[in-house]
């Protein structure tokens, strides 16, 4: 039993998410990875999401990331931690997301009130999430939370998108898809990204794309045409539902009233940010 309206944290962390997740799209990132000598797009994502870890090997990425090719991993890891160390990639990186949201936001939008009021819902959702079973959520869990409010709100958006991210994965799981599967069932309820955008950024090969076609037909969840049938939208259905019940803890923790509160000033930094011209759709998927 919840308290909360249906499908509110779901609603709640898909306005939050986005402003976490621009900052690996971002021009200043890539500079700022520049100067450490990480200029590879790919080595550039894996090392800013997985420092929190420490320096991992490409096993511990294949596990947490789940769907990229594990043969792309291994061409950068762990070889980049000798260009740049962890603790680096965490300081370019929060240095890449106060220029971002300075950017994307401007100045008056940081200093006000409704940004603070955010930050710190934000923050209380996070007393809620526990760490078990999920490592890229624990890992950034263990990293101090800045001063600043518009990076204090970019931590706790870290904080609450590793934490359904990491249940998001038992859900896959439990669901029986495997990596490239999960990716071509969720690109054919129309809400996914492109399979050429998914080939070149994940590292697989078109035959992988097409087995991973194959094996959903045979259980009948994908049809000739490429889409869902029947049975596999209520499977990508009972995935989400799945990582909503999973990941409901830090959203009744806020209660009804600050679901919405938080649902509503997210909805508003992300309008602000989008007006800059922020956001691909890769960063919101």
């Amino acid at each position: 039993m919840t308290s909360l309206p249906p499908r509110a944290g779901r609603r709640c962390h898909n306005v939050i998410n986005p402003m976490h997740s621009t900052v690996y799209f971002s021009p200043d990132l890539a500079a700022e990875l520049g100067r450490l000598g990480i200029e590879d797009v790919s080595a550039g994502y894996f090392v800013t999401r997985a420092a929190a870890m420490g320096a991992v090997g490409p096993g511990a990425v294949a596990a947490t990331f789940y769907n990229f090719n594990p043969e792309l991993i291994a061409r950068h890891l762990p070889a980049v931690w000798a260009t740049a160390a962890p603790e680096a990639v965490l300081e370019a990186r929060l240095r890449a997301v106060d220029a971002t949201l300075r950017r994307l936001l401007g100045e008056e939008v940081l200093a006000s009130k409704e940004l603070a009021e955010a930050a710190q819902l934000a923050l209380r959702a996070t007393e809620a999430c526990t760490p078990h079973a999920r490592p890229l959520y624990a890992a950034h869990a263990d990293l101090a939370v800045p001063d600043e409010p518009h990076l204090a709100y970019w931590h706790a958006a870290t904080l609450l998108r590793e934490h359904r991210g990491d249940g998001h994965l038992a859900a896959l799981l439990s669901a029986g898809l495997d990596p490239l599967e999960a990716l071509v069932s969720h690109t054919a309820t129309g809400k996914g990204m492109s399979p050429r955008w998914i080939l070149a950024s994940r590292g697989w090969r078109r035959t992988d794309w097409e087995a991973a076609q194959g094996r959903l037909r045979e259980r009948g969840l994908l049809d000739d045409a490429d889409g869902l049938t029947e049975a596999g939208t209520r499977l990508r259905a009972e995935v989400e539902e799945h990582t909503d019940r999973i990941d409901l803890a830090p959203y009744e923790h806020l209660g009804a009233e600050g679901v919405e509160r938080l649902t509503e000033l997210g909805r508003s930094l992300l309008m602000s940010a989008a007006a800059a011209g922020a956001f691909p759709k890769e960063a919101t998927g």
